[in-house]
C-alpha cells in the first residue's frame, strides 16, 4: 500500500469513528417527547381513582408549564429519557397544597405520552397512568380523506 492509500483509509476511518460517537451522544441525550399531563378519574382493573384533587400545578425545570383543575388536561414538551417534575396537589378549594416531586423513565418508543396524575399519586402501576397520546383526526380532516373502494379502485379523475 502507498502512502496516499493510507492516508486515505485512516481519514475514512476516523470520519466513521466520528460518526458512531455523533450517533451515540444523540442516543444518550435521547429524543424529544410530547407529555400531557390529565386531572381526571380513572379506571384501572378491579380499582378506580374516582376522587380526583381539586387543583394539580406541574413544575418542570423550576418553571410552572400547567394548573389543571379537575378534568382538565395540559401539557410540556421535553428532551430526553428521564424526565423529573414537582407537582403542587391541592385536594379541595381553599385546602392545604402538598408538593410531590416525581421521577420517572418516558418510553422511548412513545412521542406522546398521556400521564394520568391522580392514578400516579394512587400509587397504581405505570401501565394504568402512563399510556400513548395517539391523536384523532377532526372531521374536516375526514371529510378530506378519499375512501377507496373496489368500485373507484384504479379510476382516475383528471378534472374533465
Amino acid at each position: 500500500m502507498d502512502k496516499s492509500k493510507k492516508k486515505s483509509l485512516i481519514y475514512r476511518i476516523a470520519a466513521l469513528i466520528i460518526l458512531i460517537l455523533i450517533a451515540v451522544a444523540m442516543f444518550i441525550i435521547g429524543r424529544g417527547h410530547t407529555v400531557y399531563f390529565d386531572n381526571k378519574a380513572l379506571e384501572y382493573g378491579e380499582k378506580s381513582v374516582d376522587e380526583v384533587p381539586y387543583k394539580i400545578d406541574v413544575l418542570v425545570n423550576g418553571e410552572k408549564v400547567a394548573s389543571l383543575k379537575a378534568g382538565e388536561r395540559g401539557m410540556v414538551s421535553t428532551m430526553g429519557q428521564n424526565f423529573n417534575m414537582q407537582l403542587l396537589v391541592t385536594k379541595e378549594k381553599d385546602g392545604k397544597t402538598s408538593k410531590v416531586q416525581v421521577g420517572l423513565p418516558l418510553p422511548y418508543s412513545m412521542d406522546g405520552i398521556i400521564l394520568n396524575l391522580p392514578g400516579m399519586l394512587a400509587g397504581l402501576p405505570q401501565d394504568a397512568y402512563l399510556e400513548e397520546f395517539i391523536p384523532t383526526p377532526s372531521a374536516e380532516e375526514l371529510e378530506d380523506e378519499e375512501v377507496v373502494t373496489d368500485e373507484t379502485e384504479g379510476l382516475m379523475d383528471f378534472g374533465e
